[in-house]
């Protein structure tokens, strides 16, 4: 079996995503091909036993071989015709923008290239904090009270102190600041909002616990242990991605029975079927006994691999059992009719 692993993209998230892909080579056991997209949208096909973070800092990526997309997959030129890039599927591993908006899904979608991630709808409703309150609402999952704020509006923020800010449209903990009093609102609006014209205030609950559950459905639900993750005041930046990328240490969480499952059942409510296709991973919080969603990540840092047990038979299983496309029948019957008709 052969994975494509297609990562990058214009994206605040893009060197994420080159940790992401560099990460995946060390813990899949099939053969993997990677394909880069740059900040400009260029597609290149990376030497598997050459792909380091300098490759793509130093622009030296820009020397390997540059690919374009037909029905069916990627290509590139040859100098007799044309090879095509082989693989039996493809991970969608761009986090952010590009990524997590819908844009690859679509391209995805569209040139027919079976792929694991996130669809079309389930990336919008992701990737909109705001969509996916309303979503999370509508399947029956709690959610903390919210507000939206968007930028130069002269609305008061209605959330009592203390409270968080967040870009509506981005992940990985960027932009985001905690507000304990008056004085640190500007300041903290100042950073979201060179990320996103809107912004998403939240209550800041002080000490709340903080459950991470990944999985997907193949057949039936492949779930990952539950993972409480360390955390100061909330998971910034920097626990989630540089302490990781250097101890991997995962902290299972002790949890009642009851609770696994009210997380697990809250998590099936969320997945399907928005995101039949892809492994996320969902963020919640426990308040009062009661599960409430924090966020849904469609396409998780390193694919969540570290939550697994056996993460290639996940990936295996989950590639599968792909949603297929409706099949289009090619006829021009309707046409045919018509001219027919004027015929007579």
């Amino acid at each position: 079996m052969t994975i494509a692993v297609l990562f990058g993209a214009k994206s605040f998230e893009h060197e994420i995503s080159v940790v992401s892909a560099i990460a995946l080579k060390k813990v899949l056991n099939s053969e993997i091909v990677y394909i880069f997209c740059d900040y400009d949208r260029n597609f290149y096909l990376i030497p598997t036993d050459k792909i380091n973070s300098k490759r793509f800092s130093s622009g030296e990526y820009k020397k390997d071989k540059s690919l374009y997309l037909k029905n069916g997959g990627f290509f590139y030129k040859k100098a007799f015709g044309e090879g095509q890039v082989s693989c039996d599927f493809m991970i969608n591993l761009v986090h952010g923008s590009d990524g997590e908006d819908g844009k690859l899904s679509s391209m995805l979608d569209f040139y027919s290239i079976p792929y694991i991630g996130p669809r079309i709808e389930g990336s919008c409703v992701s990737y909109n904090k705001l969509l996916t309150k309303l979503y999370a609402k509508e399947v029956g999952v709690h959610v903390l009270d919210y507000q939206v704020l968007r930028k130069n509006s002269e609305d008061l923020i209605k959330i009592p102190f203390p409270f968080i800010i967040k870009p509506l449209r981005l992940g990985s903990s960027i932009g985001i600041g905690i507000v304990k009093e008056a004085s640190e609102l500007s300041y903290a609006l100042d950073v979201a909002f060179e990320f996103d014209d809107t912004v998403l205030v939240e209550p800041f609950i002080s000490g709340v616990k903080e459950y991470n559950l990944a999985g997907c459905y193949a057949k039936k639900y492949l779930f990952s242990i539950i993972e409480e993750p360390q955390k100061e005041e909330f998971l910034d930046f920097n626990k989630k991605y540089l302490d990781f990328s250097r101890t991997k240490r995962v902290n299972e969480a002790e949890l009642s029975q009851a609770l696994e499952e009210d997380i697990k059942e809250s998590f099936s409510k969320l997945y399907n079927p928005l995101f039949l296709g892809a492994l996320i991973r969902c963020d919640f919080f426990i308040i009062d006994g009661k599960v409430y969603l924090n966020e849904i990540n469609p396409i998780p840092g390193s694919m969540a691999n570290y939550l697994f047990d056996d993460f290639n038979s996940v990936i295996e299983s989950l590639s599968q059992n792909l949603p297929s496309q409706i099949n289009v029948p090619k006829e021009y019957k309707y046409i045919n009719s018509i001219q027919a008709a004027k015929g007579k």
